[in-house]
């Protein structure tokens, strides 16, 4: 297939609209089921490229969860401790462990679950049946991956009255060196970002503390990459191999850790056991559990555990998630690791990284106030690396 039509572009007035390689070559995927978007295709075409990458920089499969062109999560395949798999709402699911590639999944899209509601998925290998059958219980638009086996492309065409959007994408394709884009009918040209993240990153470590484990380091990796494909200015927090907050598109880089810290709290405080044994309704839904627990951990719109209120989600009335409550499982998260895509200009960053349990940092430096940002590190015995490579991503 040399050209697909879309039906519109980022909106219904935007026609015609359409795909096309520019020298006239095939495309390099496959539509298996389903007519994807403008918009599914720019988070399917980004997403992929970051589990490739992640794949390839860890040597572990890779799972990520997009919506509207940045990443919600992306995770290795690490088996989840019980905890885990309750408040990702896996724990049904008989021989997960023994599936990396659905284990990377269930991580992904159980991180942020309010954000993952419709989202686009990637896999950095061929889809098995577990995890289309994951998948296919969860409400989101459609899946890029290098390959489907027989029983994973039968669930997924099932999905959505058959409509779900499946594709298959070739996983030698090598863009051009040159990308081009057009804004107000004028192009811009410049070199694919092409920058490998790795290991090597980490090696200008600028604080007193110089110890960062490995499992720290992959923790990294995963912030870095998933940054890479994530709109700028971004902030992301990951620990076991999962990006647990990622705080994107923001012009304050203290607006990107505030706004990736709270969801990073919000995750630890999922698998808070006041929140994992809630007592829901079996009639209300998965998204609006989600609702509901995002209610019951921040405030939001309304008090679920109110008088009146808690009858429409619960058996009984729950026990209140209070602030002390709160403030003492956060206070026993630890050895968290954050990544920013461009320096810290200020040390408040650190001080409200810190409080998340982030202890590993990874940032690119280069701040005429980076001695001010190394000594709140020092301060608080975290380990911070400078990459020295920005990654912005517009």
């Amino acid at each position: 297939m040399k050209e697909f039509e879309l039906k519109y572009g980022c909106n219904p007035n935007q026609k015609p609209a359409k795909l096309y390689m520019h020298d006239g070559s095939e495309l390099p995927f496959t539509i298996l089921n389903g007519r994807p978007g403008y918009i599914n295709f720019m988070d399917a075409l980004n997403s992929w490229q970051l589990v490739k990458e992640l794949k390839e920089a860890t040597g572990m499969v890779a799972a990520t969860s997009f919506k509207h062109v940045s990443p919600t999560s992306a995770a290795v395949g690490k088996p989840l401790n019980d905890d885990l798999k309750k408040a990702c709402f896996v724990d049904d699911v008989d021989g997960l462990d023994e599936n990396p590639l659905a284990c990377a999944y269930a991580r992904a899209r159980g991180t942020d679950r309010m954000c993952s509601f419709g989202d686009w998925v990637a896999l950095s290998d061929v889809c098995d049946g577990m995890t289309a059958s994951l998948i296919a219980r969860e409400v989101s638009d459609g899946v890029i991956a290098p390959g489907y086996t027989d029983e994973a492309l039968a669930i997924l065409k099932a999905k959505r009255k058959g409509s779900y959007n499946v594709v298959a994408i070739d996983p030698d394709f090598v863009p051009a060196e040159a990308e081009n884009k057009q804004v107000f009918g004028i192009t811009f040209q410049q070199g694919r970002n092409n920058f490998k993240i790795g290991e090597h990153l980490l090696e200008n470590i600028v604080t007193e503390n110089k110890d960062i484990p490995q499992d720290a380091k992959i923790d990294l990796i995963v912030a870095l990459i998933t940054l890479k494909y994530t709109q700028s200015n971004s902030v992301c927090y990951a620990v076991d191999g999962q990006a647990i907050g990622v705080g994107a598109g923001q012009q304050s880089r203290i607006h990107c850790t505030r706004l990736a810290g709270s969801k990073a709290d919000t995750w630890f405080l999922r698998q808070h056991p006041k929140t994992l044994n809630l007592p829901f309704r079996e009639d209300l839904g998965r998204p609006n559990r989600d609702n509901v627990i995002d209610g019951y951990i921040n405030g939001n719109e309304e008090d679920v555990c109110a008088d009146g209120i808690w009858q429409n989600y619960f058996t009984e009335q729950p026990e209140r998630l209070t602030e002390e409550d709160k403030k003492a499982w956060l206070s026993s998260r630890q050895n968290v690791a954050l990544g920013s895509d461009a320096f810290f200009p200020f040390s408040d960053n650190i001080k409200r990284a810190a409080a998340s349990g982030v202890k590993y940092i990874a940032e690119p430096g280069g701040s005429i106030r980076d001695d001010l940002v190394i000594e709140e590190c020092n301060n608080r015995g975290i380990a911070m690396a400078f990459t020295g490579m920005r990654l912005f991503h517009h």
